[in-house]
Order: C-alpha cells, then sequence, then structure tokens
C-alpha cells in the first residue's frame, strides 16, 4: 500500500481545509499534513491533556445508573439486567476511562410510585454536586448558564418521566412532559435546557403514538441533507468518517482497473469528491470508477450524481453513477449491476435520522452475495434495541455528549447550532425513542454490526496507520481544547468527545471477495 499513501499524502498537501460550495474540493475538508507524524500515538487526546470531564454528560451517566438502581420492582428482571447492560456499556473501550463517580450520585429520600401516581420525591445531592451552580457546560467564551438547580430539576424530572412511560403510566408521563415542555427551550443558553427541550418533545410523540398508534414522520430529506451539510463544517465526526472509510477503500482498490462502490445512504455525496481525487492521480493509474448510490429520493439522487459525474469529468476520471431510490434490505441482487471484473466496496455511514437501509437480516444476506473486497462500516457507539428504558438511558448519555461537543464550538445563538441540532440530533432521538425499536419497527435490529459480520464469514481488516493518519488530520483542525479524543484499538478507529466513545470505524472483507 505504499504506493497509495504517497499518493494520500501528496493530495493531501494541494488541499486547503476551508468550506465553501460543496463541490468545491476544499468544502470535502481534506485537512493538511504539516503536522501529522510519521508514528501517530496508539491514542491521541487532541494534544490536551489532563481535561475535565464535562459535566452534563457526566452528570447524566451518574444519575442514569442510580435510575436503574432506583427502578420500581414492576419493572421486572429482564429490564433491571438490560438497564445494567446499557450502563456497562457507557464505559467505552480500550482507552476511553470511566469517570470516578465518587459521592457525587445522587440520592432519593422518598421513592415515586409510578404505579398508583402518587409524587413528591425529592433529591438529595451528595457532597459538592447540588452547589455547583456556575459549571460551564457547554464551553463557548461562557455564554452558557452551568448545570445549575433549575438544569439539575428538569434532567431530573426527564428521568422520572422516562420511568413512567416504560411501566405504561401515561397519564402521569403527560403530566411530567406538560412541565418539561414549559420550562425548557432548545434556544436556551444552558445545553442541559436544550437536551431536555428536544428529549421531552420526542417523549411526547412517543405517548401521543402509544395513544394512536404508530407514527411514521413525513421526513424532509433535503433540510436533513443541509444540516448534515452544516454538522460537517463545524464538527470532525463527519470528516472521521469519511476519511477513514476513504483511506480503507483506497487501499482495497489498489492496483484494480475497475472499482465499483456502494454507498447505502449517499445524500449529497459529501465524501467522494476527496477519493476521486486521489483516484485520478494514482502513482498506477486512474481505475474507470462505477458508483451506486442508496437513498429514498429519486430527485436527490439524480442531483448527486450529476454533481459527482461533473467533479469526476473535471479530474478527467471515468465514472458512472447508478441510482437507486431503495433501501438496500428491499432490494434484489440484480438490481446492483456488478460488472465482471469490478473490484467492490461497500460503504456503510451508519446514523439514527431514518431506516436507511432495511431489515437487517436481509443486508447481511445481500452482503454475503455479493462478496465485496471491502466493507467499510463507521458506527455509532450507541444500541438501538431493547426496551424503551434501555434506549432512553443511552441516547441520553451519547447526545448529551454530542450537545456537549457541539456547544463547545458554537456560540448558543449560532444558526448553525439550532439547525443541527433540530434537524439532526432532535430528529435522531425522536426516531430512536417515539419511532425506533423492535416493538415498534417489527423488525429486530442488531445490536453491534461488527460482531454480526465477524460471525458471518467476514474478515476483519485492521484500519492501519494511514487510517490512523488521516484521523489525526482532523483532530489538529479543531482547537485542542476542543477534547475530542482519538483511540486505535482491536482493528478499529474511535473518535469521541472527551472520555465518551461516539463513533467506531472498522473495515471488513468477505471470504469470497477476489
Amino acid at each position: 500500500m505504499k504506493g497509495g499513501f504517497e499518493v494520500v499524502h501528496a493530495t493531501l498537501d494541494m488541499i486547503q481545509p476551508h468550506h465553501e460550495p460543496i463541490w468545491d474540493f476544499a468544502s470535502v475538508g481534506f485537512p493538511t499534513t504539516s503536522t501529522v507524524s510519521s508514528n501517530p500515538r496508539q491514542t491521541v487526546e487532541n494534544s490536551c491533556i489532563n481535561l475535565e470531564r464535562n459535566e452534563l454528560s457526566e452528570w447524566v451517566e451518574q444519575v442514569t445508573k442510580q435510575l436503574i438502581d432506583d427502578l420500581p420492582a414492576d419493572t421486572g428482571t429482564d429490564d433491571r439486567t438490560s438497564l445494567q447492560e446499557v450502563e456497562a456499556s457507557m464505559v467505552c473501550e480500550d482507552n476511553f476511562a470511566p469517570s470516578q463517580l465518587g459521592d457525587f450520585w445522587p440520592r432519593k429520600t422518598v421513592r415515586r410510585s409510578f404505579l398508583d401516581g402518587s409524587f413528591g420525591a425529592e433529591l438529595q445531592w451528595g457532597n459538592d454536586l447540588g452547589n455547583q451552580t456556575n459549571v460551564d457546560v457547554c464551553e463557548n467564551g461562557g455564554n452558557d448558564r452551568g448545570l445549575d438547580e433549575q438544569g439539575l430539576s428538569l434532567l431530573t424530572l426527564l428521568l422520572e418521566c422516562a420511568v413512567a412511560i416504560s411501566v405504561d403510566n401515561l397519564g402521569e408521563a403527560h403530566r411530567m412532559l406538560l412541565e418539561l415542555t414549559q420550562m425548557s427551550s432548545p434556544y436556551a443558553p444552558s445545553c442541559a435546557e436544550r437536551v431536555v427541550a428536544y428529549f421531552a418533545k420526542a417523549m411526547s410523540s412517543r405517548v401521543i403514538n402509544s395513544w394512536l398508534g404508530i407514527c411514521s414522520p413525513l421526513i424532509n430529506y433535503k433540510s436533513v441533507h443541509f444540516a448534515f451539510q452544516a454538522f460537517n463544517n463545524v464538527s470532525p465526526f463527519i470528516k472521521f468518517a469519511h476519511f477513514t472509510s476513504n483511506q480503507a477503500i483506497l487501499e482495497a482498490f489498489y492496483s484494480r482497473n475497475r472499482v465499483h462502490i456502494i454507498d447505502l445512504d449517499i445524500m449529497q455525496g459529501l465524501q467522494w469528491p476527496a477519493l476521486f481525487h486521489i483516484l485520478a492521480t494514482r502513482i498506477e493509474g486512474p481505475p474507470h470508477v462505477m458508483m451506486t448510490g442508496m437513498g429514498s429520493s429519486m430527485e436527490l439522487l439524480v442531483e448527486t450524481g450529476k454533481q459527482l459525474s461533473n467533479f469526476a469529468k473535471r479530474l478527467g476520471l471515468s465514472f458512472e453513477f447508478h441510482p437507486i431510490a431503495k433501501k438496500f434490505g428491499e432490494i434484489d441482487i440484480t438490481m446492483v449491476q456488478v460488472r465482471r471484473g469490478e473490484t467492490l466496496a461497500i460503504h456503510w455511514l451508519q446514523h439514527s435520522l431514518y431506516d436507511a437501509t432495511g431489515p437487517d437480516w436481509k443486508v447481511l444476506r445481500l452482503f454475503e452475495q455479493l462478496a465485496p473486497r471491502v466493507i467499510t462500516l463507521v458506527e455509532q457507539d450507541l444500541s438501538h434495541s431493547g426496551s424503551f428504558l434501555d434506549r432512553f438511558v443511552g441516547s441520553l448519555h451519547y447526545y448529551s455528549t454530542m450537545f456537549d461537543s457541539l456547544g463547545a464550538y458554537l456560540p448558543a445563538d449560532d444558526p448553525n447550532r439550532h439547525r443541527i441540532e433540530h434537524c439532526l440530533f432532535y430528529r435522531e432521538i425522536n426516531n430512536i425513542l417515539a419511532i425506533g425499536g423492535p416493538a415498534r419497527s417489527g423488525e429486530d435490529k442488531f445490536k453491534h454490526w461488527r460482531s454480526e459480520l465477524a460471525r458471518n464469514c467476514f474478515l476483519q481488516v485492521p484500519m492501519s496507520s494511514n487510517s490512523m493518519a488521516q484521523a489525526q488530520l482532523i483532530l489538529n483542525m479543531f482547537p485542542p481544547a476542543h477534547g475530542y479524543s482519538l483511540v486505535q484499538g482491536d482493528g478499529t478507529l474511535k473518535l469521541g468527545w472527551k472520555d465518551t466513545s461516539l463513533l467506531t470505524a472498522s473495515a471488513w472483507t468477505s471470504h469470497a471477495s477476489g
């Protein structure tokens, strides 16, 4: 792969990390290589040492553990066991260390009974947590209020409401949701209040759906795509997914003359111009590129195909685009036009915005039939399976961290921040809590795709040191104090915010691939 890396290195030196129109190459976000060492460390914490935990996500981690201990007995042994598994999963793998809980746990003096509707329980906070009224939750120059008593009160009420929903005490849940929606705003300067506002809205949808039946909201894909692009411009998460995957695909395509990429949810195709540029300037010569783009809107797919075709033409790259306006798990293998002699790569950037791929078991079956040379998989470190309370606990911890990371970069009144939180984060929260779950979708979802691939005739291809270098280049675009963390281990790359892992990138190959 030496030649491939030399091309990457040369290409990166040509590109500046600005973010202008979508199809200008700079918008893809390729960083420069001036700060990359030849031997990237196994664990990189964005050159920032001894960063303190962000208080919101730390508090959520602590109090959800207490929630597990305080569950009413009527929720059953199975729910308690599964919740303990969710809590255990919050302790991140590899070098992401758990927080020191110490004596900061909340302690209930009176338990609320959700079965008889009684309430009035109060919380007493151990040691200093209850007195921390000026802690900066979102570190954006002091514009945000800290995790004060109001924030703690809102989060506590949100947790109690989740327990009420989990035991089908919808009347009590509705009463608490009315209070939460009146006391919280998605425009608040406090991250805690913004998180509560969006979770309360999603849980209100869950209660309404429980009364009226299953609801599938309409999706404005254009607004989602614009928010996705905004998120790509202000955060390293999308770039991390794109460039680590591109590196793995580039290595799999080394010396191959005809290549085929299947993108399971291509959106605007922001990822691919960077790879096209590298392939077009390959030392061994450019290949012919066939791309199959999956999506829900044929109109948007055609527009994406035109943009990619125009970009490839400017590079002198032989390119074809084949749009399929269906979910990957709902197609027949004959719809994917894989030709003899093509080297196949499948890319899957997972998200929770909507069900982009259909039934997991059908997706896995198509993977086996297509036998790609490489599958690049980027997973959220967030489970969609289990009961409502399982999903609530996991998603509250996950998105509290995401809100914190965004709040550290953008001020509270930034329009892009609101667009990202409303069109991306809220939609994902709503899909997980109000729409998602096996009981509502009718389909079981795999908890960890990496485990499923390993069990079904796929071999993991360790993410190379070149992929690690690409990821570190991306983090170098953001000030060290922002606290993004990068970990390489078990053949994967993990990107997180301080002590919490949020995305995991891995690569796989089929036993039957050529």
